[in-house]
């Protein structure tokens, strides 16, 4: 399906691979990722269906942005857009982002040849479960809201110590990659979860899993870097923010599409809702913000993508721009329902809580406005 490409890590991915992978993506969510599928799976225990997340890792999903040595697909941001796009319509609970994208591509960033060749082949295969551990309590994904504490033990190894917390799926990984100050700065480290005591927090979104985390003078394995540690855990957000910008834009589509197709059919006082103008209006307000917010996710993947020197602020841009256009929609998507859009029962309402939940998700869209005047300017 790919050639290497030359002068790049990635192989060459054309257009046509993009559409035959979505499009095989589109048809396996359809079939198992239903709403019935979907309010099934968010009520587990683990929050994921296994059978399901396998299938994904068949397909190079979960692999998708993994280096091919390391058995991944070797894909960019491009490609991850494209696909967090259909996971977004479909609402898949799973720890795609934690786990293929967030936590893979930490340890790629990190440049550690033992980690990545002991670690990415069973993250690929869906296999093993990692996550990230990168922030304290009060959820900034700043190096100043870090609150775990790192000491040098004997014979090299390390103890952590301090609290992470708004851990994606940190109940249900194998392995924690955690961000903790150190006497000389901010490294990155290998937990066992097994050795730390993790609680579940309470989620607005039921289909998302989010843990707190403590380290009681944990053992640690540091992980080697080529790069300043922080530097790579940027990187890291980086990538997880461009898909969960795609994750936005697809799921503000979808949510648009099946109001509209509601107001088309839903008949009041002898007339279908969609012939009045006020519904015309907010229609035609969605559209606005849905095509725009395809539009940034995309910007921000393909900058990313080409190394452009505006990629850091297409990427703050589409953070803000996608979870304002998402949230504006599922809220609207609401009104334009009536009541029984209110209702735990409907459709909307899973839409309105996955808007509201991934709109706190690595950072909140104030924060990435600040960040996208900053990174204009520089």
């Amino acid at each position: 399906m790919v050639t290497q490409g030359e002068d790049s890590r990635l192989p060459v991915i054309t257009a046509e691979d993009r559409t035959a992978l979505t499009d095989s993506l589109r048809r396996l969510l359809a079939d198992r990722c239903t709403e019935a599928d979907v309010r099934r799976t968010m009520e587990t225990q683990s929050g994921y269906d296994p059978g399901l997340w396998r299938e994904l890792a068949e397909m190079g999903v979960v692999g998708l942005v993994i280096e091919e040595e390391y058995g991944g697909v070797g894909a960019g941001p491009v490609e991850l857009e494209r696909v967090t796009e259909e996971t977004g319509s479909a609402l898949l609970c799973g720890p795609l982002i934690s786990s293929g994208v967030l936590a893979a591509e930490l340890l790629r960033a990190l440049g550690d040849a033992d980690a990545k060749s002991r670690l990415l082949p069973g993250v690929a295969d869906g296999a093993r479960l990692a996550t990230a551990a990168l922030t304290g309590r009060a959820g900034g994904w700043t190096p100043e809201t870090i609150e775990v504490d790192a000491k040098p033990g004997a014979g090299g190894g390390w103890s952590l110590s301090g609290v992470a917390s708004y851990v994606t799926h940190g109940q249900i990984a194998d392995v924690l990659l955690v961000a903790a100050k150190t006497p000389d700065g901010i490294a990155v480290f290998e937990v066992e979860p097994s050795r730390t005591a993790i609680k579940a927090l309470p989620a607005f979104d039921h289909t998302l899993r989010l843990a707190e985390i403590v380290f009681d003078a944990t053992p640690a394995r540091r992980l080697a870097g080529s790069k300043p540690a922080w530097d790579a855990v940027e990187q890291a957000l980086d990538l997880a923010r461009v898909a969960l910008a795609g994750e936005q834009a697809g799921a503000g589509k979808r949510t648009l599409e099946f109001t509209v197709d509601y107001a088309k059919t839903r008949a009041q006082f002898g007339r279908l809702i969609g012939s009045f103008q006020a519904i015309k209006h907010m229609a035609a307000n969605l559209v606005l913000e849905s095509e725009s917010a395809i539009s940034a996710a995309r910007h921000a993947a393909q900058a990313l993508a080409d190394g452009s020197p505006q990629a850091a602020a297409a990427i703050s841009l589409a953070s803000f721009a996608c979870a304002d256009a998402f949230n504006q929609i599922a809220a609207d998507a609401i009104q334009m329902h009536g009541g029984i859009a209110f209702t735990w029962a409907h459709p909307a309402h899973l839409y309105l809580r996955r808007a509201r939940a991934d709109a706190q998700l690595f950072g909140a869209s104030a924060f990435h406005r600040e960040r996208f005047l900053q990174r204009l300017g520089a």
